[in-house]
């Protein structure tokens, strides 16, 4: 999806970069060409304070997406992933383990969860950057508990893992 996009934008990097900024928002594009989070519009202008363009630019870019067969199904049915723990986990003393890996690399997450029922430790949310998307995509689990620094090691040592950082 992210090489169609690109390819669709490769010479205007500023719809390029709306185009982006509305999926990692998961934000959707309506048949009358507004923008929603769930059932809340987004103002083009808000949009393009954030990308750093012009709302004329967001408004072109919006009507190139609809016009488009295959990124129009992909815009008209985005939906948000919903909220995250991530800045919460101290205040609810919950764990958190963000994991840098290849994203090639399948099994990484199966391979996490595992460790963490071992140690009978139950995951409140899990969250994967896509990895066409985010330059360095990473891995987010957050737990009921905060997790051992006994695990560290583990973690660091499941196929294709670069980084581990436990909070």
């Amino acid at each position: 999806m992210w090489r169609r996009i690109s390819k669709k934008f490769k010479d205007n990097p500023k719809r390029e970069k709306v185009a982006k900024k509305l999926l990692e928002l998961g934000l959707r594009i309506s048949e009358d060409e507004k923008i929603y989070c769930k059932d809340v519009e987004i103002s083009y202008t808000a949009i393009a304070k954030a990308t750093d363009v012009d709302r004329r630019t967001v408004k072109a870019t919006v009507k190139e997406l609809l016009n488009d067969k295959e990124l129009s199904k992909i815009f008209r049915n985005i939906i948000p992933a919903g909220f995250l723990l991530k800045n919460l986990v101290k205040d609810l003393n919950l764990g958190l383990i963000e994991i840098e890996a290849n994203a090639d690399n399948p099994g990484i997450l199966a391979e996490a969860a595992k460790i963490l029922a071992s140690e009978n430790i139950s995951i409140r949310q899990a969250y994967a950057e896509d990895p066409k998307i985010e330059g360095n995509p990473k891995l987010t689990i957050i737990t009921e508990i905060p997790i051992p620094g006994k695990l560290f090691r583990k973690f660091l040592d499941i196929n294709g893992v670069k980084r581990v950082t436990i909070c």
